[in-house]
């Protein structure tokens, strides 16, 4: 089972990722293993305090781009089932951003399906974020952090 979400609003990964597991398509009697990523807005960017970021995106480029992430890590590592929840739109430091859930046979496979889909998502989404500084200032984000 895959499922990938794009939301607006807050969202609280250990609930979205308990509802995921409840829906009838969700069997894990094949699974060994799951991991977990959770990201959250952070504080600082640059050397520079963050008081807010807004993501951006193409709603069909953004789907269409994180289904393909998905289908090849699925492929790549036999994976049991993906859940991919991204937030876009306004966030406040210490929000979550971003949810990567992946389950298979082996734990080597869901660490590592786990990872690349974050790292995939980090380096190669098509989202745009605008950072608002604490002098109120505004600046585009040009590069990803690495790691």
């Amino acid at each position: 089972m895959i499922a990938i979400e794009v939301c607006t609003t807050a969202f609280d990964p250990w609930q979205a990722l308990q509802q995921f597991q409840q829906q009838p398509a969700f069997n894990t009697k094949q699974s060994g293993a799951n991991a977990v990523f959770v990201g959250t807005m952070r504080d600082f960017n640059e050397g520079e305090l963050v008081q807010a970021m807004r993501l951006e995106h193409y709603p069909l480029m953004t789907q269409k781009h994180l289904q393909r992430l998905v289908e090849q890590a699925c492929s790549a590592w036999n994976l049991d089932h993906v859940f991919l929840k991204h937030r876009v739109g306004e966030l406040l430091p210490g929000e979550p951003i971003v949810l990567v859930a992946v389950w298979s046979a082996h734990r080597r496979a869901s660490f590592e399906a786990c990872r690349q889909l974050m790292e995939d998502l980090k380096h190669q989404a098509p989202f745009w974020k605008q950072e608002t500084l604490n002098d109120g200032s505004t600046r585009w984000v040009e590069k990803n952090t690495v790691g």
